[in-house]
């Protein structure tokens, strides 16, 4: 059944409202960084990330989740200060217009800074593990947070892509980062947790954790966000160019979403809130009542 995943959650309340995980949630990608490998560049400018992020909104994100570091493998480190000169008043206009504000950043001092704006989640790839501080950051904000899986950095991740049972490790290794969450304060009801698409793994494996949104749930105790977007993966299976890969997005997220999965990093908001609403009637349809 597409809709919803067999394992459900309690809402999670982000700035006094209700984000039910019944239906799918999406969150949308802005990165304010001159090298992402989708959209570097498309929004430095602090009036066109805005309008963005709004369009976004209007489009069916509940959530916007605001990066000043790109994350693509051999991307340069961007220190702490610029990464947060960067995003800093684009998560302020955002939080003061009422979205709901999440920043993407590895950071402690970064999180800091952009919960103090009026961002209320903090999404780290390393899970913690990059700077364990900024777990002790989110429990004094009272932060949501969203831990991804990642094996050492983004400039080393694809030299560790061994597993025995990706499924079954990566659900361990979120379990502890979870567990490291907690244990320095943040909410276990305020947690999700992100496989790592793209992130040290092969394709296959991709495909194999897309496909695995129920084991994961039930191992971690938690909704699983998936960030199939735009990914190598697609390319891979496909021959699309990076530009070219809404299709395989959507496919990713539809049969993520079969699979499970509970929420979904995108940067077309719109293409895929269409592609879930035509799921849903279909599934409607052939469910009724």
């Amino acid at each position: 059944m597409l809709f919803p995943p067999e394992r459900t959650f309690p809402a999670l309340t982000l700035q006094g409202r209700a984000i039910s995980f019944d239906a799918p949630v999406l969150m949308a990608i802005v990165n304010v960084t001159p090298d992402s490998f989708y959209d570097g560049g498309v929004h430095l400018d602090v009036d066109r990330a805005l309008a963005f992020a709004h369009a976004a909104v209007r489009s069916g994100a509940s959530i916007v989740d605001v990066g000043g570091e790109s994350t693509r493998p051999g991307a340069p480190p961007v220190p702490a200060d610029e990464e947060i000169r960067r995003i800093l008043p684009i998560i302020h206009e955002l939080a003061s217009a009422g979205l709901i504000v999440s920043v993407d950043t590895t950071k402690a001092a970064v999180a800091d800074a952009a919960l103090s704006a009026g961002a209320c989640m903090v999404n780290d790839i390393s899970g913690g593990l990059m700077d364990p501080e900024i777990l002790a950051v989110a429990s004094d904000h009272g932060a949501a947070m969203i831990l991804q899986h990642l094996r050492g950095t983004p400039a080393t991740m694809q030299r560790d892509i061994r597993f025995d049972d990706v499924v079954e490790d990566v659900s361990r290794e979120l379990v502890l980062r979870k567990e490291a969450a907690v244990a320095a304060g943040v909410d276990a009801r305020r947690i999700l947790v992100d496989p790592g698409i793209g992130f040290g793994k092969t394709p296959q494996q991709c495909i194999q954790l897309l496909s695995a949104g129920r084991r994961i749930a039930s191992a971690c105790g938690s909704p699983v966000l998936v960030g199939p977007s735009n990914k190598s993966f697609i390319g891979h299976l496909t021959g699309a160019e990076v530009q070219d890969r809404l299709a395989g997005t959507v496919a990713a997220c539809l049969l993520a979403r079969t699979a499970g999965a509970h929420a979904f990093r995108v940067h077309d908001v719109a293409g895929i809130a269409q592609a879930f609403t035509i799921a849903k009637a279909f599934a409607d349809a052939t469910n009724p009542g």
